[in-house]
């Protein structure tokens, strides 16, 4: 028996070594690249986008910019420095692409002919360029950045080295002009706005290139976000004027086509915009009253360009994502992109309106840049991203629902080795999104933060669920996690658990759980609350909400979500807190935290691993120096899948670590 054990044992081991063999590995995994960002040339020709691409040298994710043509999809790379080259937008008259880019430490503006030959550098700005616009005269770029230091700024910072007054000491964004393009070293912008009134955000420039339409906000304060409004500004005397002042954001300005009119972004005097519908708005560009167009579109809406023949504008559907042309007159709401299942997002247009570039995929595809007619959808492929996953056997995905304890419908997407097989009960990880309005799709990406096609690969199946407050579902589903977040959120995991045991697909006693963000939030509630799970991951997660407001940099999500603040309200923030359910853990914890996490501040993490420790729950905390909220570089994001990937190997499948 002894010997045939033994060749049972190793014919085991190598049909789990051929199987991992046909899963990317996860240094593959990190490493591959992708498309984003496609900008339409004006006669709708080419294509500028870019490729982001793991630069493992320089620990760094890089992008350049490419060129594909639309008619013959030749490509080519277009910039070749080092660091990172973004945001390419063409010229009115398509002879040339400004960008930003980094190559010399901060983002500046560059100018590079679409013909190849050197870039040409066109700012030297002391804090950088945060975003730009050509004027459509094709003669002026408008920019905007931070204010430098003032003389009595660095006066200071001289004479008591450098602090901070907290809600104080805020630098302004404001717009700037760059008159003149002909020079060949960097010039002298014109300041367009100044002081300390308001910091700009989105911007754009009317269609007779004379104004400029934009949203500002108090300061650049994330809790002032609420505070944006809309102004114009007229270039000839920089005289600028509050157009629109809503309770709550507004946002994102879109000339009309005869430029009498401004489209834009609003929560409609809705307080709660975390997660209320923005919707669609027009106003004179003189001002006036706003007047809603998309009330009848239940999500959110994602606001592109106002062409002769409509608004068009962006939204998830569920697990979809299309492009809408809305009808100002009759707020009529046509979909024009195809099929069904379609998940395509990043919109341009050529002049005319008539053109699109997009970047689109189907359930089990890599996102790749498209090209369509505007008026008749059909769709043209121009990059190839899905190459890269050619030589491995990929994991399926695809979307399934169950009922939740209160009924609600939630769905989800089931991720299966290639090979499934039925009648096999296979251990079951959980994967959460963050947000909690995120959404997880059933397209090919690559894996951060967990390595979902190795655990496949090692033979469990992934749920990811598109939980209560995910995006895509509508306004009424996106608040349902209000006053009840963790309570109603683990409901609508361990339903969607409860339900894949009952199709005899998953070993009850093989279940685990991780997120970031609010996914690991989740996943902290999960490790306090229910003795259902073998082991949690716990990825920048809150643990308290109390320590949490008072820590985080964005307090009015909690006001929002919670109802209220820890001094008026205590019993809604124990009650979804997981420290509060501190004395039923028993679940083994990974716990992975930013050292510099503003939005989810670390106090969090070691209040939980802490409490853990101290109820004698095994508990392992890895901290990342010098990172915030996300991980933003691959030597480190290997660190962090590969934790997890032996975590899990440890408590799912009994391996010493």
């Amino acid at each position: 028996m002894k010997p045939f054990y033994s060749l049972l044992l190793l014919s085991s081991l190598l049909w789990a070594t051929r199987t991992l063999a046909q899963a990317p590995t996860i240094d593959q995994s990190i490493s591959l690249k992708s498309v984003s960002n496609p900008q339409l040339s004006p006669d709708g020709k080419w294509v500028a986008y870019t490729v982001t691409r793991t630069n493992w040298d320089e620990n760094a994710y890089d992008t350049d910019i490419w060129l594909a043509n639309t008619a013959t999809s030749e490509r080519y790379q277009l910039t070749r420095s080092k660091k990172s080259n973004s945001s390419p937008a063409w010229s009115p008259d398509g002879k040339w692409i400004a960008f930003l880019s980094t190559r010399d430490d901060k983002s500046q503006l560059y100018l590079i002919s679409p013909y190849g030959g050197e870039a040409r550098p066109l700012t030297k700005f002391e804090t950088g360029v945060t975003a730009f616009k050509w004027s459509p005269t094709g003669k002026q770029l408008i920019f905007s950045a931070t204010v430098p230091d003032a003389k009595a700024d660095k006066d200071r910072k001289d004479k008591y080295s450098d602090y901070e007054v907290v809600r104080d000491d805020y630098k302004m964004v404001h717009l700037y002009l760059l008159d003149s393009l002909d020079n060949e070293k960097p010039m002298q912008p014109k300041p367009l706005t100044k002081g300390i009134g308001f910091s700009v955000g989105n911007f754009v420039v009317s269609p007779d290139g004379r104004k400029i339409a934009f949203d500002a906000s108090k300061n650049p304060d994330l809790i002032n976000n609420h505070t944006s409004d809309l102004y114009v500004l007229t270039l000839g005397d920089t005289v600028t004027h509050k157009i629109v002042s809503l309770k709550g954001p507004d946002l994102d300005p879109v000339w009309s086509p005869d430029g009498q009119q401004i489209a834009f972004i609003t929560a409609n005097e809705n307080e709660f915009f975390f997660y209320s519908n923005r919707l669609i708005a027009t106003v004179p560009a003189t001002g006036g009253t706003p007047k809603i167009l998309t009330n009848t579109f239940d999500e959110n809406a994602n606001l592109l360009v106002w062409t002769p023949t409509g608004i068009l504008f962006s939204g998830y559907q569920k697990t979809t994502a299309h492009l809408f042309r809305l009808e100002p007159a009759t707020q009529k709401i046509t979909r024009i992109t195809k099929p069904d299942n379609l998940i395509a997002t990043q919109f341009s247009f050529s002049k005319d309106g008539q053109q699109m570039a997009f970047v689109a995929a189907l359930p089990n595809q890599y996102a790749e840049v498209q090209v369509s007619p505007v008026q008749s959808f059909v769709p043209k492929t121009l990059t190839d991203m899905g190459s890269q996953l050619a030589a491995f056997k990929t994991a399926r995905r695809e979307v399934i629902s169950w009922q939740s304890v209160d009924g609600n419908t939630i769905e989800g997407i089931l991720i299966k080795p290639i090979n499934f097989d039925p009648a096999r009960k296979y251990p079951l990880l959980v994967v959460i999104h963050g947000g909690p309005t995120g959404i997880d799709l059933p397209s090919v990406t690559a894996d951060r933060y967990y390595p979902v096609e190795q655990f496949i690969a090692k033979g469990a199946l992934v749920l990811r669920p598109n939980y209560r407050g995910s995006a895509g579902y509508g306004s009424k589903f996106r608040a349902l996690n209000v006053k009840n977040l963790g309570l109603g959120d683990y409901d609508d995991v361990i339903s969607g658990v409860d339900y894949l045991i009952s199709k005899g697909m998953v070993d009850k006693d093989k279940v685990g759980a991780m997120g970031w963000s609010q996914g690991g939030y989740i996943s902290a509630f999960i490790t306090t609350y229910s003795d259902r799970f073998k082991a949690t991951s716990v990825g920048a997660g809150i643990s308290n909400w109390a320590t949490y407001y008072q820590n985080t940099d964005i307090t009015p999500f909690t006001r929002q979500y919670l109802q209220g603040t820890p001094w008026d309200n205590a019993a809604i923030y124990q009650k979804t807190s997981p420290i509060s359910y501190i004395n039923r853990a028993k679940t083994p914890t990974l716990i992975q935290h930013g050292e510099l996490d503003k939005r989810v501040p670390i106090a969090n993490a070691y209040e939980l691993r802490l409490a853990l420790e101290d109820k004698g729950v095994p508990v392992k905390m890895v901290v990342y120096k010098g990172f915030g909220h996300g991980i933003t570089k691959p030597k480190s994001m290997r660190q962090v899948m590969e934790e997890n990937y032996r975590w899990f190997s440890k408590y799912i499948w009994g391996e010493t670590m």
